[in-house]
């Protein structure tokens, strides 16, 4: 497929995600009012500090659990969110991330659900009750979705500058914030780092993939990392695959990486997660 033929399919594929979201919605708050998921919300276990967890030392690792994606389909045949949250929990992951479409990447709430269940559990290398953070990754445009995800139990939630106007975005920012989650901000260009800067964000999250090649593009997140305030985390997104890439993230800044498809087609993955948060450790050295 050439470059320019790839580009439009990928482009095609959130046009139809946002599209297929924006048309579902609707429906679901027929089924489950917004009133309803604002009482939920009210009374719900106070959230894990996303931002805490991912400001300890070294190149914190998001652990993801992903089933599936558009472009390559089914990822793991055997997939139980409950099982990997524990097994990256165990390998040190400082936060694990659960992809909940169901239409394009078959996950859902409930394996939300699932993951807080034993990351809430989790047992530290002391013994101790050592909780690990959930962040939601979904594509959100609409209160009623961050409603919905801090009642699921999500810590955190995704937003994708490219599919927000800054007045969503702005909004949708500061539910989370009054709902005591943290926003972990998506960009792929300076155009929208600039918009997404401007709202004081805490967390942002780079794309490593070129918009235009689709290819991973290290250089441009480093180009991107060091127009970002100290303070800010900045989570390196997609394309890393080995320890290698971890270092080099350190080396440009990043303060934690997000990880999915390496991890849940590995054929051992402890290991390999234990790899990743290894390697952030001895990067940042």
């Amino acid at each position: 497929m050439s470059v320019s033929k790839t580009i439009r399919t990928r482009g095609a594929i959130l046009d139809e995600i946002m599209r297929y979201h924006r048309e579902q919605l609707p429906k679901i708050k027929r089924q489950v009012p917004i009133s309803d998921l604002r009482a939920l919300a009210g009374v719900a276990p106070k959230p894990l500090d996303f931002y805490a967890s991912l400001r300890a030392p070294g190149v914190s690792l998001i652990a993801e659990c992903k089933k599936a994606s558009p472009s390559k389909g089914l990822l793991i045949a055997h997939y139980d969110p409950g099982e990997l949250a524990k097994t990256y929990a165990a390998a040190g992951a400082r936060a694990i991330s659960v992809l909940t479409d169901g239409r394009h990447f078959q996950g859902s709430l409930d394996d939300l659900q699932t993951v807080k269940r034993v990351a809430i559990k989790n047992k530290g290398k002391h013994g101790k009750l050592d909780p690990v953070p959930v962040l939601r990754k979904d594509f959100i445009f609409d209160p009623y979705q961050v409603y919905e995800s801090r009642v699921a139990g999500a810590d955190a939630l995704l937003l994708i500058a490219a599919v927000l106007s800054d007045n969503a975005m702005r909004d949708l920012i500061e539910l989370t914030r009054e709902l005591g989650m943290a926003a972990l901000i998506e960009v792929h260009t300076r155009e929208e780092l600039d918009r997404v800067l401007s709202l004081n964000p805490r967390i942002i999250g780079i794309n490593n993939r070129n918009l235009q090649t689709f290819e991973v593009d290290f250089e441009n997140t480093a180009r991107l990392r060091q127009l970002i305030p100290s303070e800010v985390i900045a989570v390196g997104e997609s394309g890393i695959k080995t320890a290698a890439d971890v270092h080099q993230m350190a080396k440009i800044g990043i303060d934690a990486i997000l990880v999915g498809e390496s991890l849940v087609k590995s054929k051992n993955t402890l290991n390999a997660a234990r790899e990743f948060v290894e390697a952030g450790i001895v990067g940042s050295a």
